[in-house]
């Protein structure tokens, strides 16, 4: 990782936040944390790192002891060969939970960070006092639905073909190692409606962190996990406690989804933004975070 872009260059850009490193179901963890008062635990997804948050970290931290993890895979938490089953992601959390003594926790995530946080809500419910989801749902049955192709030419529809294509085992780090500023930048461009709201510092931050072969099949295996996760989720309760689901262009899943897996929603939509909500709208994503926190 190029040093401008390494952990001990950006927290400096965080005033009153710091990094810290613990090992945790046979696996060591990056997260950085800041402000104090109920713990607020955060995750995030692809293809960001713990800087996917750096928005609204000052926002939250006014008010909350915030905890920004990189799960198993991403940027500075080890890249182990297995265990990127969002259950088993979610005994990571769970685990340092139980080591920094935080008891009862919130907890909310985005994209794949969104698929681990449910999971410990599921798993830990005496851990959870409450989850926030954040614009993607947990992987469930429905996935293996998913047209292959846009159903009509010049339908307004993108078919997410990296979750097909991070399947593939071995070929994509052949493929982009040292190049994964290609896919960050489609990404962004094809899934934001303020493309201005991620600038190229940050892109290039999540590029260092996802260019080596290792970082590629790590980040990949949280989708080529999705069978089994899909299997899990059919295990699980309804959930009890209070959750939010706040979407923009994911609003809609998150509509049909969480109804049949919660007892107790909240479903908030952001206005204007497509699936990078935390970059996009940083102040009405912390705003609804902090209004179901407060309640």
């Amino acid at each position: 990782m190029e040093t401008q872009y390494s952990d001990q260059e950006l927290i400096k850009l965080l005033p009153n936040f710091s990094n810290h490193y613990v090992q945790v179901n046979n696996t060591t963890l990056h997260y950085v944390s800041g402000g104090q008062g109920e713990p607020l635990v955060l995750i995030p997804g692809y293809p960001e790192t713990w800087w996917a948050y750096h928005k609204v970290m000052p926002i939250l931290a006014a008010k909350y002891h915030v905890i920004v993890v990189e799960m198993r895979g991403m940027g500075s938490s080890d890249k182990p060969i297995d265990g990127y089953e969002k259950m088993n992601m979610a005994k990571d959390i769970h685990e340092l939970v139980k080591i920094l003594s935080l008891g009862k926790v919130n907890i909310g995530g985005h994209d794949i960070g969104a698929h681990v946080a449910f999971s410990f809500a599921a798993n830990y419910p005496e851990n959870t006092s409450k989850l926030i989801v954040l614009d993607t749902p947990h992987p469930d049955a429905g996935m293996y639905h998913l047209p292959i192709l846009p159903p009509i030419p010049g339908a307004d529809y993108l078919y997410p073909w990296w979750l097909a294509f991070n399947q593939v085992k071995e070929l994509p780090e052949q493929l982009l190692e040292g190049r994964m500023e290609i896919v960050i930048e489609w990404l962004f461009e094809n899934l934001m409606k303020d493309k201005k709201s991620i600038n190229d510092f940050d892109k290039a931050v999540y590029a260092s962190a996802y260019n080596s072969k290792d970082a590629i099949r790590a980040s990949n295996g949280w989708y080529q996990a999705f069978p089994q996760d899909i299997e899990d989720n059919k295990t699980y309760s309804r959930l009890t406690m209070p959750v939010i689901g706040i979407g923009g262009s994911g609003y809609e899943m998150l509509k049909m989804s969480l109804p049949n897996s919660t007892t107790d929603l909240q479903l908030k939509k952001v206005e204007e933004s497509g699936h990078f909500i935390l970059s996009e709208k940083p102040n009405e994503t912390a705003g609804f975070i902090m209004e179901f926190l407060g309640q």
